[in-house]
């Protein structure tokens, strides 16, 4: 039988752990370990990706038994198979809870012992005894946390690995002493700094999208693209969480770059890469910005009325900002990020506009648009200008549509967190955040941060549910952005005009 690539990455895992691993989730009593971590975990689990001796231990400051733990997780793993109660109870039989402190040596000597008892429980070889740090934690203690880690739990006959969650800072000085204190711990093919929109089907499909076809690869540049937006929306506010929110807001979310082709599909040929498309980017200006926070419409609450949140933030939940690059094949073309919560739907897409047609055989008709609807539901499509079937000449806008679900029969899309866990067991870097990465993206918002701080720049109001400030039309069309191919425009079913 042939091999699939299902078993190839099982083969990586099993050559780099040699079959055994101990996961430590820290938070594990918070909301990203349960609705994200563990669910992840999960879904390994079922698809037998997780090593053939593997225990996860939950470690955090909530004291509670291990029944009371599975409590808590149990809501939230969706099982796949016919019989979900024996699958969700076979994976709770590996899992186990140690409660302790983030900055108490004794609590981190327990849990090394715990570890270590267990280790030898399930009679694991030296070299089987892997340790992976997954670290669901707040920022203010990511350091503490690592450190005693280190010092403590640090596997000391076989691999350790550290995950560690967005955000890398506040901005580029907090961001350089996060770096330095964590290099002092472990070494950088130790850690894994999670984005987890890297981890996204489609956003991992571009590369092989740009690169693997001749068709797009001459046409991705200045000379035949006009402009490129990323948005990221979200149909929901802060709902109670506004004080964590207001810490470091909507822009410190919307990093993103392109990239040039790297010289192979190695881990580092793709981070350097990205490394060095970033490092021409132009640090942003306040006049390429436009920020928004949402405000009370009916009975939807507004930023402010968060009782987590002081009544004068400035903090915006919307923000829409442009980046330059400044080298040969992307100078002169607006790449425009918009973020923003409590909009009017959830979506994340990239949307590529071609540049206007010449001449004047079809003058007026839509640009052509690439878009990676990257969720919900995956797909890709190409907007292009089509006769109308019939006896008619006219044009009309239609496109070549690859929609996922219509298109692949059992298809199986991972979640982000699920494909990058997976390849920390792998131990492949390709779609984690080296350190220069995070430098040269700081670089570029930190001189936007520290103005809008400084300045106390006021964000523009928006309702609760609408598209954002309405400015954003005037901004976004500022930057030669058309939305003509938008309007009549139905997606993906079209009625014919009548003859």
């Amino acid at each position: 039988m042939p091999i699939t690539a299902s078993d190839k990455l099982k083969k990586d895992v099993e050559e780099r752990l040699k079959g055994g691993v101990t996961i430590i989730v820290l938070g594990a009593s918070g909301d990203l370990a349960k609705k994200k971590t563990f669910p992840a975990l999960f879904a390994l689990f079922q698809n037998n990706f997780l090593p053939r001796n593997t225990t996860i231990i939950g470690y955090a400051r909530t004291k509670m038994d291990r029944t009371e733990f599975y409590g808590r997780i149990e809501p939230h793993l969706k099982s796949k198979q016919d019989d979900p109660k024996k699958s969700v109870q076979e994976f709770l039989s590996m899992c186990h809870y140690v409660p302790g402190q983030y900055d108490d040596e004794k609590c981190w000597e327990e849990l090394d012992q715990y570890v270590s008892g267990l280790e030898n429980e399930r009679g694991l070889k030296d070299e089987q005894k892997n340790r992976i740090f997954y670290m669901a934690l707040p920022p203010s203690v990511f350091v503490s946390v690592a450190d005693g880690l280190r010092k403590h739990v640090y596997s000391k006959t076989a691999s350790t690995s550290i995950i560690i969650e967005k955000p890398f800072g506040k901005d580029l000085k907090s961001c350089q002493l996060l770096l330095h204190d964590i290099q002092k711990l472990y070494k950088e093919d130790e850690v894994y700094r999670i984005d987890h929109y890297l981890g996204k089907e489609l956003a991992k499909n571009i590369m092989t999208v740009r690169f693997a076809n001749m068709i797009f690869s001459p046409l991705w540049s200045r000379l035949h693209i006009d402009s490129v937006q990323i948005t990221m929306k979200e149909s929901f506010g802060t709902e109670g969480r506004g004080g964590y929110f207001d810490e470091f807001g909507i822009i410190r979310d919307v990093i993103q770059n392109p990239m040039e082709k790297p010289i192979g599909r190695d881990a580092e040929s793709i981070r350097d890469e990205k490394v060095k498309v970033l490092k021409c980017v132009r640090p942003i200006k306040l006049k390429d910005t436009l920020l928004g926070q949402y405000v009370k419409d009916g009975d939807k609450p507004g930023y402010l009325d968060d009782d987590t949140v002081p009544k004068d933030s400035l903090c915006p939940t919307f923000a829409a900002t442009v980046l330059w690059i400044d080298n040969e094949r992307w100078a002169n073309v607006p790449f425009i990020l918009k973020a923003g919560k409590a909009l009017d739907n959830g979506k994340v897409d990239i949307r590529i506009q071609f540049k206007k047609l010449h001449g004047n055989l079809f003058q007026g008709v839509a640009r052509n648009e690439l878009v990676f609807h990257v969720q919900p539901g995956e797909a890709i499509y190409m907007k292009f200008n089509n006769k109308c079937p019939g006896f008619s000449d006219d044009s009309m806008i239609t496109e070549l549509d690859l929609t996922y679900r219509a298109r692949y029969k059992n298809l199986k899309v991972p979640e982000a967190y699920e494909t990058l866990v997976l390849d920390a067991l792998r131990g492949d870097h390709s779609n984690f955040v080296r350190n220069d990465e995070l430098i040269a993206s700081w670089e570029i918002f930190t001189p936007l941060l520290l103005q809008i701080e400084k300045e106390k720049i006021k964000p523009e109001p928006y309702l609760y549910g609408s598209r954002g400030p309405k400015q954003l039309n005037d901004f976004v069309n500022s930057y030669g952005v058309e939305r003509l191919a938008h309007e009549n425009y139905q997606w993906p079913l079209q009625n014919l005009p009548d003859e």
